[in-house]
């Protein structure tokens, strides 16, 4: 089933960098930037990451938190939080069932080569619980200008 904007946005549970159990409704009455991304430690990755974190203070006053889902295992992502000071939340979505709800793991082609991957798409959820926005087209280097409007 595709996610659309106007839509309540599937809930989760999952587990974050700390092995510690999230679910999107523990946020309930806050803005969310739902985040999907393919791997940590990737020039891309890292960059979009880093771009969050350097506009952290402008999304929290905007109301949002922020959080990133890979197919990444905590210990790799507590590495990638450490290594870069992320002030955020990262989701470990080892089994995929994130991803299958939000339909961000999908057939992919890089030279000629097919393969299952994720799809690069941040998902904007309302405080309500429903998806306001679906950015599809990812600038990793000025991610949190899409994400406020600047």
């Amino acid at each position: 089933m595709a996610v659309a904007v106007g839509q309540p946005a599937p809930d989760f549970n999952a587990i974050d960098q700390n092995g510690e159990p999230v679910s999107l409704s523990q946020f309930q009455g806050k803005k969310v930037v739902l985040y999907f991304y393919p791997k940590d430690s990737t020039p891309g990755c890292t960059a979009q990451a880093c771009n969050l974190r350097d506009h952290h203070s402008q999304l929290l006053e905007a109301g949002y938190v922020v959080l990133g889902v890979s197919t990444d295992s905590p210990k790799r992502h507590q590495n990638f939080i450490n290594k870069n000071e992320l002030p955020f939340t990262l989701i470990a979505d080892e089994d995929k069932k994130v991803h299958e709800l939000y339909d961000t793991w999908q057939l992919k082609k890089f030279m000629g080569r097919e393969y299952m991957g994720t799809v690069r798409t941040t998902f904007i959820i309302d405080e309500a619980g429903n998806i306001a926005e679906i950015i599809n087209k990812v600038k990793t280097k000025d991610h949190s200008a899409q994400i406020l409007g600047d």
